[in-house]
Formats: structure tokens, sequence, C-alpha cells
């Protein structure tokens, strides 16, 4: 089977939580049957309530059509994103790694700093993640797929800011992240109108406050923040934070 253009990340962080946790479930209980490669297409029958003929197309795995309500009504349904996953594993067995879903910014509780190849890496993850949080110049008919791509960029951003060890390196470069993200609000054109990046960077904020907690010194990389004019004021909790530090 010729591999699809997208990737199993790109299924993960672009599909919602629930639906790809289904989806995993259908795709590991041998469910998905009867794949044939079409022209730049595969076609299924995959098993659920009953079977159902799915279809997705090899250049985005949201383009296609399943017999289940969802899938009839336009919507994008567990059996079109387990055949997906086929279509990407080409049968082989996902590892953990494959099936984790992060779609919220923890704090991962381990100290430690970046070498400078993982550093790189890092900041090289997070300018990719960055490109889904675009300016929204589209029609209205494209603004949920727009919105989605929000997502896309909040979920990719999630995963790699649960992984950072906590210090005063890795402190800076999520305080750097907040910034951009306040940028492409304030004025980078991006519609959120849904408070996707908002309430992104509130957790992201969150997050913060537990570096604090565990390494008091990562305070001092909020000094960047003093003066600086933003959205709606999430740099408060982390000024206050380090006005607490310097008067102690």
């Amino acid at each position: 089977m010729n591999p699809p253009d997208f990737t199993l990340d790109k299924i993960k962080f672009a599909t919602d939580g629930p639906t790809f946790e289904k989806a995993v479930a259908l795709y590991e209980s041998d469910k998905v049957t009867q794949v044939e490669e079409g022209i730049r297409s595969y076609t299924a029958v995959v098993k659920g309530t009953k079977p159902y003929r799915v279809s997705v197309e090899a250049r985005r795995y949201d383009y296609g059509h399943c017999t289940c309500y969802l899938g009839a009504s336009g919507t994008l349904c567990k059996h079109m994103v387990a055949l997906a996953i086929y279509a990407v594993q080409d049968g082989k067995p996902l590892t953990a790694d494959n099936k984790k879903i992060v779609q919220n910014p923890v704090c991962s509780g381990k100290l430690g700093t970046l070498s400078e190849n993982e550093l790189l890496t890092v900041k090289q993850t997070i300018t990719t993640s960055l490109k889904y949080i675009k300016a929204y110049t589209g029609p209205s008919r494209t603004w949920f797929v727009y919105q989605n791509s929000l997502s896309e960029g909040c979920n990719r951003l999630s995963a790699v800011i649960s992984d950072l060890p906590v210090s005063i390196q890795t402190t800076g470069l999520l305080v750097d992240l907040l910034l951009r993200l306040d940028k492409k609000l304030c004025t980078g054109g991006v519609d959120d109108s849904d408070g996707e990046v908002g309430g992104f960077i509130e957790e992201v904020v969150e997050v913060l406050q537990e570096f604090v907690k565990l390494d008091p010194s990562c305070v001092t990389a909020f000094d960047k923040l003093k003066n600086r004019e933003t959205c709606f004021g999430w740099e408060k909790p982390l000024l206050n934070l380090f006005k607490n530090a310097r008067s102690d």
C-alpha cells in the first residue's frame, strides 16, 4: 500500500481526543477490514454497530465518506479516522507513544535542562507548531477548518510543553512562546473567537506557576514580561510571582 500524504501525528493532533481514542480502539480490535487502495484514496468496511463502508483521500484524511450517521452528514467520524490510521500504519501495531494524547499542557514534574541539540529540536518543533496558529483571511465557509488548525497548533504545542524539564532555561523558552502567541493575537490577524489560543495561553501560565513551585529560581525568567502590553493581561500572575520573589 502506498503511504498517504498525512502522518499519524497529523491524525492525532488534528482529531479531537475522544474520536481518536475510539478510532484507535477500532483499529486495534481489527474492525478495519477489506481495505483497498484506489487512485489516491482508500476504502474499507469498518465494523461498528453494523458494517460501514468508509473512504478517505490520501491527500487529507478528513476528506472522505462513511455510511454511519455522522459520516453521512459530512462530519469526520471514528470510522474514517480508523481507516486513516490503517493507511498510515499499513496494519502494523501502534506503540504507546503513538496512542498518547496530550491536548492540554501540563508540568512534567521533572527538574533538568535541555542539551543544545534538544533545545534546538524543541525550538524547531515550536516554530512548526506555531504555523498552524495563523491569520484568518478566508471566507466564512472555511472558518471551522481554520478553528481546527488553531486547535491542532495548540495540541502540538501541548505535547512539546508537557515533556519539558523544569529549569530557568525552559521557563524562558515558554515565556518567549507566550509572547509570540500574544503577538499573533494582538497584531497577527488570528481570529480566536472560540478562545482556543487564549485558553491555551492561560494553561501555559498555570504550567509556569508549577515550574516556580518546583524550582523557585525559574521566577527570574519573568523579568522579560515587565512593562509589556498584552492582549488580556495573562502575564499578571507571573509578574506577581516575580515581584514577590524580589521583595523576599
